[in-house]
C-alpha cells in the first residue's frame, strides 16, 4: 500500500512539473526563435537577400549557406547527424570571412553563441563582401 502511495504521489509532482515548464519551454521557444528571425533578417539585409526570409524555418537555413557563399543545396548536410555539426562550424566560418571578422568571432559567435553573433553582424558596423 505504501509503494502505491508514493508512486502515485510521484506521478502527481512530475505531471505537475511537466505541466508548469512545457508551457515555459515553448514560450521560451518562441522567444528565441523571434530573437533568431529578427538577427538573420538583418544579416540578410546587408547581404542583398530579402529580410522575410529570416522567418520561414528551412528556407532560413538554405539562404544562411548562400550568404556564406555556398550553394543552397549544401543545407541539405545539416540533415546528416555529425556531418551537420562539422557543416555548421564551416558555415560560420565563412559567414564570418564574409563579413571581415576572424577565426575567434565566427567559432565563439556565430557557432556556440549564434543569436549573439547575428545581431553584432547585423547591427553592427560589419560589411558584407562578395567573393
Amino acid at each position: 500500500m505504501h509503494a502505491l502511495l508514493t508512486e502515485n504521489a510521484t506521478d502527481g509532482v512530475s505531471s505537475l512539473y511537466a505541466i508548469i515548464f512545457s508551457g515555459t519551454g515553448g514560450v521560451l521557444a518562441l522567444v528565441f526563435y523571434v530573437l533568431y528571425a529578427v538577427a538573420l533578417w538583418k544579416v540578410f539585409t546587408k547581404a542583398g537577400y530579402p529580410g522575410i526570409l529570416a522567418l520561414i524555418p528551412i528556407v532560413n537555413v538554405i539562404f544562411l549557406v548562400k550568404v556564406a557563399g555556398m550553394s543552397g543545396w549544401l543545407a541539405l548536410l545539416y540533415l546528416i547527424p555529425v556531418v551537420g555539426w562539422i557543416f555548421h562550424i564551416v558555415v560560420s566560418f565563412k559567414l564570418g570571412d564574409r563579413f571581415g571578422k576572424g577565426g575567434a568571432f565566427s567559432f565563439f559567435l556565430l557557432w556556440l553563441l549564434s543569436v549573439i553573433g547575428f545581431f553584432i553582424l547585423g547591427f553592427g558596423s560589419a560589411r558584407y563582401r562578395r567573393a
